[in-house]
């Protein structure tokens, strides 16, 4: 067998080939084209218009809710600043109560020292 019998025979089977997808594509493009097409389009129009019913209503579901939390969260964020005051109010408080205390116990130290110093003079004297 020869070189150019072995390409001629390789050929006429590529050419085969193509001619068999050729057939089957036809085939496809004749049912896309008889209706398929149309009943694509048509199953797409539905779904592009459930799409759209849920989304609007997800939007006015979002803008009714989310205002509702807005407001929430504003009166939340209020009720964190006051709160934030009254603790530091508070530690303020206490800070004095605690110095106060310091200078009590302060006082009371320096009064017993002075009783202590005026009792010892009248022990000597014994």
């Amino acid at each position: 067998m020869s070189f150019a019998i072995l390409a001629n025979a390789l050929t006429m089977i590529l050419c085969m080939a193509v001619l068999v997808q050729s057939v089957r594509m036809m085939r496809s493009l004749r049912t896309v084209k008889d209706g398929a097409l149309t009943e694509v389009v048509t199953a797409l129009e539905k779904a592009t218009a459930g799409a759209r019913s849920v989304l609007s209503e997800m939007k006015l579901t979002l803008s009714t809710d989310c205002a509702q939390h807005a407001r929430l969260v504003d009166q939340a964020r209020g009720l964190r600043d006051e709160l934030s005051d009254m603790i530091g109010i508070a530690d303020s408080s206490c800070e004095r109560v605690v110095n106060a205390v310091g200078l009590a116990n302060a006082l009371r130290a320096a009064q017993a020292e002075a009783e202590d110093a005026e009792a010892k003079p009248e022990t000597e004297l014994v």
